[in-house]
């Protein structure tokens, strides 16, 4: 049985997704939170496998609360369910560790399915959403953490590749390099950044892209 926290400040929405989710056989819905303090509080108690966590709340946002959550509960998976208008808070929150990115009219069964590949541990982004995160940039670029500068010029590379959207296969054609290689370059990426996966890696190097530019 997969444990389910329903996090949104919309007492109906709330409703209606455990009306749907408890037609489940495998999914059990452990509690409930209006806000990311509410949340945090209820996952120390109940424990629950995956959060199923709205972004924009009073008292502590989604992107806060995600932030507490990768430091205080490790086991404890995220999937975010929210608006195309929530793009910079999402890309935040899978940056702190968030698991995906549905939209809230996600049929049920998908959005199931998503839960279950949450809690095993893959990546769920909806239709568009990728492009979209993509598109997302800041209008003012941070000072790169000094992990990024202690990547070796072909890391940077790989991981500015990584950014725009290229497979292992494109990769590996660009620079002349095996697709093993590649797989090497990219483990040692994700190893030195403390990142979890390539969509992890994309969303980081948007962020640093001039800097990986100038490096490469």
């Amino acid at each position: 049985m997969i444990k389910v926290l329903l996090v949104d400040d919309q007492y109906l929405i709330r409703q209606g997704l455990r009306a749907l989710l408890e037609l489940e056989s495998d999914l059990e819905i452990v509690g409930e939170a209006e806000n990311g303090r509410e949340a945090i509080d209820l996952i120390a108690q109940l424990h629950p496998d995956v959060v199923l966590m709205d972004m924009r709340m009073p008292i502590m946002d989604g992107v806060a609360a995600q932030r507490e959550i990768q430091k205080r509960f490790s086991d404890t998976r995220t999937l975010v369910l929210t608006t195309f208008d929530d793009t910079e808070y999402v890309a935040t929150a899978l940056q702190y560790g968030a698991m995906g990115y549905l939209l809230k009219d996600t049929p049920s069964e998908e959005l199931a399915v998503a839960i279950r590949a949450v809690h095993k541990g893959y990546t769920q982004l909806g239709p568009g959403i990728v492009k979209k995160l993509f598109a997302f940039s800041t209008n003012e670029e941070p000072a790169p953490p000094p992990a990024l500068e202690q990547l070796t010029p072909r890391e940077k590379e790989v991981l500015r590749l990584i950014a725009s959207g290229a497979s292992n296969r494109e990769i590996a054609s660009q620079l002349y390099i095996s697709e093993g290689t590649v797989k090497n370059h990219v483990t040692n990426i994700l190893n030195r950044l403390n990142l979890r996966d390539r969509t992890q890696a994309a969303l980081f190097a948007k962020s640093y892209l001039s800097f990986l530019e100038d490096s490469v």
